[in-house]
C-alpha cells in the first residue's frame, strides 16, 4: 500500500563565520551584508555564534531537515536545523537555530507525507496525516515519504504502520494513527436523487390525460 522514497545524505557544505558581536542592531548590519546570524548548541558545548551567507542557505533550507555541514576556521561541524525565524511580511530569514549532530548519530524528526497515485473512479483519498514522527540517523533524514494509493477502493484505510521508510528510520508515530483514507465524496452519493424527482411528476401526469 506505501512505498518509501529513498533516504539520502543531506549534508550540505557551507563557510560560516565566528562573530563575537550580537543585539539587534548587528543583526541588522549582518542582514545589510547578506548575512544570517547563527546559534549552534548541543552535546553539552557552549553556543556557538556564527553568520553563514544568506542565499545559500536559504537554497539548502528549501529541504525540511536539512543537515549542514559547517566549515568553521577550517574545521567541519555537522548541525540539524532546529527553528528558522522569518520576518512575517518579507520572509527573509533573520535567525537560525542550529544543534550539534555527530556521525552516527540518530535524531527524532517530522517527515512530511507526500500521497502518490489515484484511487478508483468515483473515489477521493483524505489525507488526515501531513507529517510522521520517525528516528532516523542524522546524515540520512529522508526529505519525504511516499505512500501510494493507486487503484485504492472506498474504504481503505493507509496506517501509520502501513507506511514503508527509508532503511535505518524507525517509526515513533502511533502505529494505528491514519494516514489516508478512500472514501467516495457525500455529494456524489446524492447525485441521483435529482433525477429521480424528476421523473416522479411526468409519471403522474400520464393518466390525466
Amino acid at each position: 500500500m506505501a512505498e518509501k522514497k529513498a533516504s539520502k545524505e543531506l549534508t550540505n557544505k557551507i563557510t560560516a563565520e565566528p562573530r563575537s558581536t550580537f543585539g539587534k542592531g548587528v543583526a541588522r548590519k549582518l542582514r545589510a551584508k547578506g548575512l544570517v546570524p547563527v546559534v549552534v548548541y548541543g552535546h553539552g558545548t557552549e553556543p556557538r555564534h556564527l553568520s553563514l551567507p544568506a542565499h545559500e542557505v536559504s537554497l539548502i533550507l528549501r529541504k525540511a531537515n536539512a543537515i549542514l555541514d559547517l566549515q568553521i576556521e577550517g574545521e567541519s561541524q555537522l548541525a540539524l536545523v532546529k527553528d528558522v525565524q522569518k520576518d512575517p511580511l518579507r520572509q527573509i530569514i533573520e535567525h537560525i537555530d542550529l544543534i550539534v549532530v555527530r556521525t552516527g548519530e540518530r535524531v527524532q524528526v517530522d517527515v512530511a507525507i507526500h500521497i502518490t497515485g489515484e484511487p478508483v473512479s468515483g473515489s477521493v483519498a483524505e489525507q488526515d496525516a501531513k507529517t510522521l514522527s520517525i528516528e532516523a540517523l542524522a546524515i540520512s533524514i529522508p526529505e519525504n515519504v511516499v505512500v501510494s494509493v493507486e487503484g485504492l477502493e472506498p474504504g481503505s484505510h493507509i496506517l501509520a504502520k502501513d507506511v514503508v521508510l527509508p532503511e535505518g528510520s524507525i517509526l515513533v508515530t502511533d502505529p494505528d494513527t491514519l494516514v489516508v483514507a478512500i472514501s467516495i465524496p457525500a455529494e456524489q452519493d446524492l447525485g441521483d436523487e435529482p433525477a429521480a424527482a424528476a421523473e416522479a411528476p411526468a409519471a403522474e401526469a400520464a393518466p390525466a390525460e
